[in-house]
């Protein structure tokens, strides 16, 4: 129950160390992810500059409720709640009618511009300063086929048959006025002069002004019609500002300000006069209307005048009573407006269905109103007989000459209608642009999201090369596999130094040991290190032989064991180091001693020991080269001739260090094991995985070799090694490369 806390508190430990070894790892590339950052940062900047800016022109009209006509037709759809008629006017500014009319007015279908150089080309032709009037700029590096500024191509008409139409066509700019017009394969399509019309193939050309350097070229496509109006209606936005505010703005956006200010406008006007002509058409529809209805309508007051008339002189009755009076201004009220409604009737049924909901609507108010009518005609037939008769002729002449009388008024209103150049919208601000602040690119968000982008690619392609590294990077990790570490060697940059300097020179290795050139460096006190932890672990063994070997190549086998010999020759004892590796061993470029007479010559009796062994720089220290390269290195070392020449050393000399081939490599490494009393491999961080060193100890186990620990070699100090070894050295580090 008591063990619970230790462990949450251990797995906490353990995730707060993953956190910080994450975060170390990162600090350890800072330079890599500050350099990638930094190119795309300029990337960033580059694609900013580079791409040209994109202007919107803006413009705003205003739509106006639409007045009740004649007929009262907006009267009757209000009672239907219908939305706002910003909604429909939107849908005209964008519909067919409307931008097919400004493309075939500017002659929108037709795109041309100058071809420009790759990449830097509009930069370029941007600032261009002409020091006059219709100047061009000169060609840069002599590549005339491009413009470089000032060019200009109009024409004043291009037709092309339909089989030309979406193609990209080049119109290459001769001398004196001249130019040459070839399609997609390089064909000449036409040849001609500025200002000539020509006709030919189905093309039908001419251009007004080419302005540009002989030989530079222009792009030239015609879109078909349908193409350009769809792409027009893509580009122009067309919004209400505002719910219900009846007013709608317009934007366009483009790279050329003034083209985009000429469309726009164009869109415009083109609008505004569709809807005064749509209001100019209806009242003229109207008008029609009412010309055929004034006739009939004057003849039924003429009627009702003569028949009050004649009923007044027959009965001598001049005037009614205040009571029918008053019924009668009732009747004449409803009756005037019964009458209206079945024209508005009338019209509307040419125009909608009986299901339509206006049509419905003015059916429901035509039978309110009969209703009034028919409870006024009750009260009607309680008055005298008399004054009945007086009443209703006194109501026939009254409803007709207001009817008639409103009928008039309408037919002169709608007149002046139809002869008017005002509709129910109007232009209030017409497009402009602002030059000073284009709406892209956003050229400092486009550098922070460059810049950020890079910064966590790099991070991500930090991780993921750490997450593919399977390489040992603590010894730790050795020793929990069985394996002590008997020193932890750190990564000379001095050592480093020196190799680069022999590579550019074209040597591959050092003719000076780093244990003599700096004896300070702290790879060298690691090896005095380990100098002491083998005194006391060779105590044991059988014999004073050291044999060295690796998982793997490249984990500095060589660097080890001819600073290890240096070092233990410096404390007084006789070393003998023996290049066993007579495939590939240099320890002959390493003391500047030749390869041959070395250790296959010696073995094959072919040279004496005297004459192998060779002196070097530090007192007590012989070397023995591996000696010319033989074809069976493997059954030299089986032979009995090296058994001797393993005896005969070991009494010569203190400690004989054995340089052997990579162990998992080859055989040789086996062999020389078997006649050595201690055995060490070097491994080397993020080189040897822990699997491969598992598969080199379980090889010596399988051959009955003792292996006694591992050197881990050329540590660097890194943010991301948060682990403690105490005598393996005073820092911490991490494996990153090895000296030879």
């Amino acid at each position: 129950m008591q063990s619970a806390p230790a462990i949450a508190s251990h797995n906490g430990e353990e995730t707060d160390l993953d956190f910080m070894m994450l975060l170390g790892t990162l600090l350890d590339h800072k330079w890599l992810i500050g350099g990638i950052s930094i190119a795309f940062m300029a990337l960033g900047v580059a694609y900013a500059v580079l791409t040209p800016p994109v202007y919107q022109a803006t413009a705003l009209v205003q739509v106006e409720p639409k007045k009740s006509d004649m007929l009262g037709f907006s009267d009757v759809g209000s009672l239907l709640g219908k939305e706002s008629p910003t909604v429909t006017e939107v849908e005209l500014i964008r519909s067919r009618i409307t931008i097919g009319t400004a493309v075939d007015n500017l002659n929108l279908d037709l795109d041309v511009k100058p071809k420009r150089f790759p990449l830097v080309g509009d930069f370029i032709a941007r600032r261009f300063k002409p020091a006059q009037a219709h100047a061009v700029a000169s060609p840069w590096l002599g590549l005339d086929s491009y413009g470089w500024g000032g060019e200009a191509l109009k024409f004043s008409q291009l037709r092309l048959p339909a089989d030309l139409l979406g193609q990209e066509l080049t119109l290459t700019a001769g001398s004196g006025a001249s130019f040459t017009l070839s399609d997609q394969d390089d064909t000449v399509l036409l040849t001609g002069q500025v200002g000539r019309f020509y006709d030919s193939n189905g093309i039908k050309l001419q251009v007004e002004v080419l302005q540009a350097n002989p030989g530079a070229q222009f792009s030239v496509v015609r879109s078909p019609r349908l193409t350009s109006i769809l792409r027009y209606q893509k580009l122009l936005d067309v919004a209400e500002r505002g719910k219900e505010s009846g007013i709608i703005g317009l934007a366009l956006e483009s790279t050329q300000p003034a083209a985009a200010i000429q469309v726009l406008n164009e869109v415009a006007r083109i609008y505004v006069r569709q809807n005064i002509d749509r209001t100019s058409a209806e009242a003229a529809q109207s008008l029609a209307f009412l010309k055929d209805q004034l006739p009939q309508v004057r003849k039924d007051v003429e009627q009702a005048e003569t028949a009050l008339n004649q009923f007044q002189i027959r009965n001598k009755t001049i005037d009614i009573s205040l009571e029918a009076k008053a019924i009668l201004d009732q009747i004449v009220a409803l009756d005037a407006s019964i009458s209206e409604l079945k024209m508005q009737q009338a019209e509307i049924e040419r125009k909608f269905t009986p299901q339509h909901p206006v049509y419905r609507a003015l059916l429901t108010q035509l039978a309110e109103l009969t209703a009034r009518q028919n409870e006024l005609a009750k009260k009607v037939e309680s008055l005298p007989t008399t004054q009945q008769e007086l009443l209703s002729l006194t109501r026939d002449l009254k409803v007709s000459t207001e009817i008639y009388t409103q009928l008039l008024n309408k037919y002169q209103e709608l007149d002046v209608m139809r002869a008017g150049t005002v509709g129910n919208v109007r232009l209030i601000d017409t497009a402009d642009v602002d030059l000073r602040n284009p709406i892209r690119p956003q050229k400092a968000l486009i550098v922070v999201i460059a810049t950020l982008l890079g910064a966590f690619l790099a991070i991500a392609l930090v991780l993921f090369r750490k997450a593919l590294n399977r390489g040992v990077s603590n010894p730790n990790e050795l020793e929990k596999l069985g394996l002590p570490v008997y020193a932890a060697i750190p990564f000379s940059t001095l050592q480093k130094d020196m190799d680069q300097k022999l590579f550019r020179a074209g040597k591959s290795a050092s003719t000076q040991l780093l244990a003599l050139s700096n004896p300070t460096d702290l790879a060298i006190e690691g090896l005095r290190s380990l100098r002491t932890s083998l005194h006391f672990a060779m105590l044991e063994a059988g014999n004073n032989r050291l044999m060295i070997s690796g998982p793997s190549p490249q984990v500095g086998k060589t660097f080890i064991s001819s600073n290890l010999a240096a070092v233990v020759a410096q404390s007084g004892q006789r070393v003998l180091l023996v290049d066993v590796d007579m495939r590939k061993g240099y320890l002959h470029k390493v003391f500047g001693v030749p390869a041959e007479n070395g250790l296959s010559d010696l073995l094959a009796k072919s040279c004496e020991l005297t004459t192998a062994i060779h002196h070097t720089a530090v007192d007590n220290l012989h070397v023995l080269s591996r000696g010319r390269i033989p074809p069976n290195p493997s059954e030299l070392l089986m032979h009995a001739n090296f058994s001797e020449f393993l005896e005969h050393v070991s009494a010569l000399y203190d400690l004989v260090i054995l340089d052997t081939p990579p162990f998992l490599a080859v055989t040789d490494a086996t062999i020389v094991g078997r006649q050595s009393g201690t055995n060490l491999i070097v491994t080397r961080f993020e080189l040897n995985s822990a699997r491969e060193v598992e598969l080199t100890m379980r090889r010596y186990q399988q051959n009955g070799i003792e292996l006694k620990g591992a050197i881990f070699n050329g540590i660097e100090k890194r943010s991301s090694a948060k682990y403690g070894y105490g005598a393996y050295s005073y820092y911490n580090y991490e494996y990153k490369s090895d000296s030879v």
